[in-house]
């Protein structure tokens, strides 16, 4: 009986037959291949070149319209506002513009900008007629584009383009994630004022036109005269893309995921070198390369250069290598009818060792994964007596010896646990007892003795109850705070919660000669704001305590993207090198006082609501500064959106 999994594994190789099978197979693949380079090489080299040229005359037709929409007499009256009568124009200008753009099918944006760089109108309904976005459309007539380089150009030279980019990139506007490449015409006087040119017509064409040129655009079959048939593509996997002026960044490609992607991020690096090649020349073959663990061959076209009047854009067609190999997978086909019979035998033998092997390993794989996930009751049913059978004895005897080293080390953490809190609590609340039960026996004595300054002693020993139970309520607020009472959390502005806080410490820096500076406007969390209030209140009193002898605290709030960013800034002694790893942890303090559980009531109260908490030392100087990064949340979106 074969016991060994390497012996049937063996066996069953050795009937496959494989090894005569593969080398023939390699030996056609080679011959077929050689002869068919020259074939590919030219399909691919001449299928760039004709798409580049397509697109090339694509876009000098889009410019020809934006010139064209510069020429029209309309816009020259709405621009020159000679009797100050540009609202008249208005409606008919804006109409005009909705009616041409759907006419060309590009543009998804039409704007008329004065010399000054002023947007004056814009469209109302894109390409396809749905109507602009009124919040975006607003956006776009209230932005200044009197910096913007090529609106400069067109004014000097007549036309000028730009990006591609997305509307924020061109205009400084937001809420518009499409990308455009912006193509701007010249208005010039027509009238009798002396200045050379009123403004630009100004048109964004959507990207996805030419997403749309080369999506479907592949390496056809050729006809005896040269001309492209409506056949079925010789390759399959061919495709196309295009790249921007830098050779680097994808504006289409048959996979949407990638556009605006660098290439040189792509396959971490690797294809830099089809990068260097499109830069190095202006049309040929890129360096054979791999992309997805599949084999590449591609060429690739230049439009016409930036600086000589063009977009500079690269245009690149590829094709798997597995797909040129075609005819070598027909003639394989041959020698698998001819071996039909040897592979059979070897598929036969191999799913039955495959059945064999790789249900007990599924088996074992499967209950690996509720042991992963924690059930440490998974165990292995498998009677056999191979090194498989044995495997899962041992699997099973490793869960028992785990479940039970768990348990004991749950056990050993909680008493662990339960010990430390109970000598912290004992150690806090014994230091104000102490002076509690020395003044109630110095009371007693007084008491006792008839002392005639009694009511003195009774009023003073009160009053020093009364502080050190308040410092005991201090004790257990703290304790309480670090375990995490939740409240339901709400819209929270955190710059009024900063400024709340600064306002509560301001009588107490004042007394330390301690300036507070407020800086930023602010940002909404969704959060508790209790215990919001009650982290920034600890940043803030670490930062007066660390200043004893004053000096200035800056709270500062400002969003960026996502988040919103609190920084408490002071001119203290700062930090030193062995304490800056252990600040957040629990009873960890350098003050002789307090419960050392402020900076880490501070992290649980930050990392529950998913965010991230800080303190280094200001660089370059001294003084350190508290960083507290939340995730924004915006009070004019639904909670389920």
């Amino acid at each position: 009986m074969i016991r060994r999994i390497s012996t049937k594994w063996v066996l069953a190789v050795v009937a496959a037959v494989v090894i005569p099978f593969t080398a023939f197979a390699i030996l056609v693949e080679a011959r077929v291949t050689a002869q068919s380079e020259d074939v590919v090489r030219f399909h691919l080299l001449s299928t760039a070149a004709d798409l580049a040229s397509r697109i090339e005359e694509d876009l000098v037709d889009r410019s020809k319209q934006v010139e064209f929409l510069a020429g029209i007499a309309q816009i020259n009256w709405f621009l020159a506002d000679r009797d100050g009568d540009r609202g008249i124009f208005e409606d008919d200008v804006e109409g005009l513009f909705d009616s041409l753009t759907q006419h060309f099918g590009v543009h998804q944006y039409v704007l008329v900008i004065d010399r000054e760089g002023q947007v004056l109108a814009v469209n109302r309904n894109g390409y396809d007629g749905a109507a602009l976005d009124p919040v975006v459309r607003h956006d776009v007539l209230a932005s200044d584009l009197s910096d913007r380089d090529w609106l400069a150009s067109a004014l000097a030279t007549g036309r000028a383009t730009a990006g591609p980019g997305t509307l924020e990139s061109l205009l400084g506007v937001t809420g518009d994630q499409g990308h455009y490449l912006a193509v701007a015409a010249r208005v010039p006087n027509q009238g009798e004022q002396t200045d050379p040119e009123l403004g630009v017509v100004l048109a964004l064409m959507s990207l996805d036109h030419v997403q749309e040129l080369i999506a479907t655009y592949g390496v056809r079959r050729l006809v005896e005269d040269g001309s492209v048939t409506g056949a079925e593509d010789i390759y399959t996997t061919s495709y196309a893309w295009i790249w921007g002026a830098d050779a680097n960044t994808i504006l289409a490609h048959k996979s949407k995921a990638l556009l605006g992607r660098k290439v040189t991020t792509l396959e971490n690096g690797q294809l830099q070198i089809l990068v260097d090649a499109a830069r190095a020349a202006e049309w040929g073959m890129y360096p054979d390369y791999q992309f997805r663990g599949v084999d590449k061959k591609a060429a690739f076209r230049r439009m016409t250069r930036v600086e000589d009047g063009g977009v500079g854009w690269t245009v690149g067609v590829g094709v798997d290598k597995p797909d040129i190999n075609t005819p070598v997978r027909e003639l394989s086909h041959f020698l698998v009818v001819a071996t039909a019979l040897g592979v059979l035998i070897a598929a036969t033998v191999a799913g039955f060792v495959a059945r064999r092997t790789t249900r007990p390993i599924q088996e074992l794989e499967k209950h690996t994964r509720r042991i992963a996930s924690g059930d440490l009751d998974a165990h292995i049913e498998l009677n056999r007596g191979d090194e498989l059978g044995d495997l899962a004895r041992s699997f099973n005897t490793m869960t028992d010896e785990l479940k039970t080293s768990r348990s004991q080390l749950v056990q050993a953490e909680k008493e662990a646990a339960w010990r430390e809190m109970a000598r912290q609590v004992a150690h806090e609340i014994k230091n104000p007892l102490t002076p509690i039960t020395l003044s109630a026996g110095l009371l007693r004595r007084a008491r006792e003795e008839n002392h005639e300054d009694f009511d003195s002693i009774l009023q003073r020993t009160i009053g020093m109850i009364e502080r050190q139970t308040e410092a005991m309520r201090d004790i257990a607020r703290d304790f309480s705070a670090f375990a995490g009472e939740h409240r339901e959390p709400q819209d929270v502005d955190v710059g009024a919660i900063v400024d709340e806080v600064t306002g509560l410490s301001a009588a107490w820096a004042g007394d330390v000669g301690v300036e507070i500076l407020r800086e930023g406007d602010g940002g909404h969390v969704w959060a508790d704001p209790g215990e919001l209030q009650r982290a920034v209140l600890n940043l803030v009193s670490n930062a007066i305590e660390a200043m004893p002898d004053g000096g200035r605290l800056v709270a500062r709030v400002r969003c960026e993207d996502e988040f919103v960013h609190v920084e408490i800034e002071d001119e203290g002694v700062g930090l030193a090198p062995d304490v800056e790893t252990r600040l957040f942890e629990p009873y960890f303090t350098t003050r002789t006082s307090g419960t050392g559980l402020g900076l880490a009531i501070v992290r649980r109260v930050v990392e529950d609501l998913g965010g991230t908490v800080s303190l280094d030392n200001r660089p370059g100087t001294r003084g350190t500064i508290a960083r507290v990064r939340l995730s924004k949340f915006d009070p004019s979106r639904p909670l389920n959106q």
